[in-house]
């Protein structure tokens, strides 16, 4: 099972602005930015990032019920904000992997421990 909602609560309210300040020029830390699908308000949502292989990876820790997702899935498209620039990112996919294969090994102990089975994939544009 994934992290609880209510951490995500807090999370969105005190340690995601704390985040945002390193996030995007810090490796491994990336910044989402996306629009919302009802509001069309831009927001920006600090995540940690994988790349392999020009693949973009983000664990879904909180499973796939997450605003930021549903947003980037509506939009079929985003921007993130990784290593000082700038990148669109293209067709962006859930994908399950119980394992976490696509991750590090620490990171990969880590998602199992707390249940994140799904990723997010995607590729620049």
């Amino acid at each position: 099972m994934p992290l609880p909602q209510g951490l995500a609560r807090f999370n969105r309210r005190v340690t995601n602005r704390v985040a945002g300040l390193v996030a995007g020029r810090t490796p491994g830390l990336a910044m989402i930015v996306h629009t919302g699908r009802k509001s069309g308000r831009v927001y920006r949502t600090p995540v940690t990032v994988f790349t392999q292989d020009g693949v973009y990876r983000i664990g879904l820790t909180y499973g796939r019920n997450v605003d930021w997702l549903k947003n980037i899935l509506a939009a079929g498209e985003f921007e993130l904000e990784i290593g000082g620039r700038a990148v669109t990112v293209r067709d962006p996919q859930v994908r399950h992997d119980a394992r976490a294969s696509w991750a590090p090994v620490g990171v990969r102990q880590m998602l199992g421990a707390v249940g994140a089975e799904y990723y997010l994939e995607a590729r620049p544009a």
